[in-house]
């Protein structure tokens, strides 16, 4: 089979899937769409900060940050180093919260879901040259939200459609998972 074929089917294969994500995140009904709640009731605590700044281990493994636009609505970035990739990478999505999967007194269970983009500096690695790429995220994710302290811990995956400019188009797959603290 041809490497360029393969390559090329993948990126479709990748594109479909991205493309069903977008359509399921921006078609789901928000989790926090009743303004007549008050905050802090349900869903995630009115009092915590909307700006939360932590670690994150996986790929990349590193800093990362995640900023409240609405109860149900976050752009969140990353960044760090790419060990499997073996590199220095920064993401940023922006996610929907649209399922809240449990609500207990001490803690709030969303899944999220959002699109994304990736910026890699591969460093080569083998004595070959380093290398730059680009590309689109899909990404899934859960966050056990706690109530009582200024904390919540994730666990997410994320497909990527990316453009390496020395390679060509390729597909990968980031997962990590991670800690922040809200201000």
């Amino acid at each position: 089979m041809n490497l360029r074929a393969a390559t090329a089917s993948g990126y479709v294969r990748c594109m479909r899937i991205a493309l069903a994500l977008l359509v399921l995140g921006f078609s789901a009904v928000p989790a926090h769409a009743d303004d007549d709640t008050p905050k802090g009731e349900k869903g995630r605590p009115g009092e915590k900060g909307t700006l939360g700044v932590g670690i994150i281990v996986g790929e990349p493994t590193g800093i990362c940050a995640k900023i409240y636009t609405r109860d149900d609505r976050a752009i969140q970035l990353a960044v760090g180093e790419a060990f499997i990739s073996q590199g220095f990478q920064f993401d940023t999505d922006y996610v929907f919260h649209p399922w809240i999967l449990q609500d207990r007194d001490s803690f709030v269970l969303p899944a999220y879901i959002g699109p994304g983009i990736r910026v890699v500096d591969y460093a080569g690695g083998n004595n070959a040259p380093s290398h730059f790429a680009a590309g689109l995220r899909a990404v899934v994710g859960l966050v056990f939200d706690f109530k009582n302290v200024p904390l919540d811990a994730f666990i997410e995956v994320a497909g990527v459609l990316e453009y390496d400019f020395s390679k060509g188009a390729g597909v990968g797959l980031n997962l990590g998972a991670g800690v922040r603290y809200y201000f």
